[in-house]
């Protein structure tokens, strides 16, 4: 098994290497290799937004939490889809402004703003790092368990794996690699759902084995209505706040496309969400006694599947990993080589030098991420820690600056410090957090509180929103071409 498994993987990682050097061989300029050219059609969209959600939490992660905590396994599918949904609505309009990186959105708000654009864009980029530290964690657990190798080098090898396709094609190669393994992942997980509960008796016997807790409606009674609500909660703030998911909205090819390929996405993913529950709860009834609930997932693949079905399940989990981290590994570059180049050297790349220097961006932030990586195994913990910590602020500043106009870049500052330093303070009270859950709520409750406040407290800003687009947009021109399609873009928004 351990020996098809591998040779499987080597063919899979081939042929997604063969895929992104096919599809983006004719890309040219940065904008092709950063955005795919702006111009995403409704079904790349909604492949690459489905791969990006079913990821490494809504896997391995959310199947190992059902293994411990029963129908308490949906929560994550259920935020994330509620996230989306809401994502479609509110920010599917920004299309329209052609922003490049979700740093140039929420400075956009207050003015342009150079002090909240390069705070904002330290602080994705940090999270980029996190999301993709996340998943380089389950697949390095998940590689381990199946084949014996050593944590630390199965890391290393899930991290290399999606390195060298999205290096070779940059955000095309994404969205087509995405697309192909999000058909991959719907397929393994439904099948392994089917049979893994044929192997413990069926429904009714899944059912007797879980404790009373378990069973009850998202097992509150197991795990308490507030650290419930904190889950779901993270995961909702998470695709808000994700730099990734933006991202697919400023690609896509018009805002009609954009919002229905988030809806589509949101129904499928809140469809999705029972399934890895009942992996991990099918997981449980059939042995009871997995040192780390983690592994409930590749157990059963190993030792309860078909052969063949096996190995397509297992290459299904892989898919979950690669497509969710080359999301975030290409989002992250963006950042880089829109914001953070300008925050070292003071001016724009130049045109004919981003598609080399995303592509160092590129080894550099996956390099960093597996670093992170390096030093934990907990991936739910990470995971919800991650989002307080560094986007709950992102995301209030988010909706404050999308809704109300007087908020400003004073506010958002006071929002990003606040919903940080209240993360942290919940993070290390061990009896506070131990109330919530993790610091989500008290996060977002502070960020909004301070960003209101502060904002009230001092002078409205003076800069109207159509000059901050001319701001922004006059400093991208640099690094974009064609120069004209992007100034009468600016002109009609």
């Amino acid at each position: 098994m351990q020996m098809t498994f591998m040779l499987a993987f080597g063919l899979y990682l081939l042929g997604m290497i063969a895929l992104s050097w096919f599809v983006s061989r004719k890309s040219q300029g940065g904008e092709d290799f950063l955005l795919g050219g702006r111009s995403l059609p409704l079904l790349l969209t909604l492949g690459t937004t489905v791969a990006t959600m079913v990821g490494t939490g809504s896997s391995m992660g959310a199947v190992g939490f059902a293994y411990q905590n029963g129908w308490a396994g949906t929560l994550y599918g259920i935020g994330g889809a509620i996230g989306i949904l809401l994502l479609a609505w509110w920010f599917a309009p920004v299309r329209k402004l052609r922003f490049m990186t979700m740093s140039e959105e929420l400075s956009y708000y207050v003015g342009a703003n150079p002090l909240i654009k390069n705070l904002i864009a330290l602080v994705i980029f940090i999270a980029s790092i996190g999301w993709l530290g996340a998943h380089i964690i389950g697949g390095g657990m998940y590689l381990s368990w199946l084949t014996g190798m050593d944590i630390q080098w199965a890391k290393v090898l899930i991290a290399l794996s999606f390195a060298i396709y999205v290096v070779i094609g940059g955000y095309t190669a994404v969205v087509w690699t995405d697309s192909i393994q999000a058909l991959i992942l719907f397929s393994g997980f439904i099948l392994m759902a089917v049979f893994a509960l044929h192997q413990v008796g069926g429904w009714d016997a899944m059912l007797a084995a879980q404790p009373a807790g378990n069973l009850s409606w998202f097992a509150i009674d197991n795990i308490g209505l507030l650290p419930a609500i904190s889950l779901s909660l993270a995961i909702l703030v998470g695709i808000l706040a994700t730099p990734s998911f933006r991202q697919r909205i400023y690609s896509g090819s018009d805002v009609r496309s954009i919002r229905r390929s988030f809806t589509y996405s949101g129904v499928l993913y809140l469809m999705f969400s029972c399934i890895p529950a009942i992996i991990g709860m099918a997981a449980y009834a059939a042995v009871k006694d997995l040192d780390n609930p983690s592994f409930a997932f590749p157990h059963i693949a190993l030792h309860f599947m078909p052969l063949g079905l096996g190995v397509l399940i297992i290459i299904a989990g892989i898919s979950a990993t690669l497509s969710s981290a080359s999301s975030d590994a290409i989002a992250a570059v963006s950042v880089v080589l829109r914001d953070l180049y300008v925050l070292v050297t003071g001016k724009m790349p130049q045109a004919h030098k981003v598609v080399l220097l995303s592509r160092f961006a590129l080894v550099l932030t996956i390099s960093l991420a597996l670093g992170f990586a390096l030093t934990s195994n907990d991936i739910i913990a990470y995971i919800t820690k991650m989002i307080a910590i560094l986007m709950s602020g992102m995301c209030v500043c988010g909706l404050l600056g999308r809704f109300w106009p007087r908020y400003n870049w004073q506010g958002a500052l006071a929002t990003l410090v606040t919903g940080t330093a209240t993360a942290l303070y919940i993070s290390l009270t061990p009896t506070l957090n131990s109330l919530f859950g993790n610091p989500v709520l008290p996060s977002l409750f502070g960020a909004l509180t301070a960003g209101v406040l502060v904002s009230l407290l001092t002078p409205a800003c003076q800069i109207s929103r159509e000059q901050a687009l001319a701001i922004l947009d006059a400093e991208r021109q640099k690094m974009e071409s064609p120069a004209p399609v992007l100034n009468s873009a600016a002109q009609e928004s």
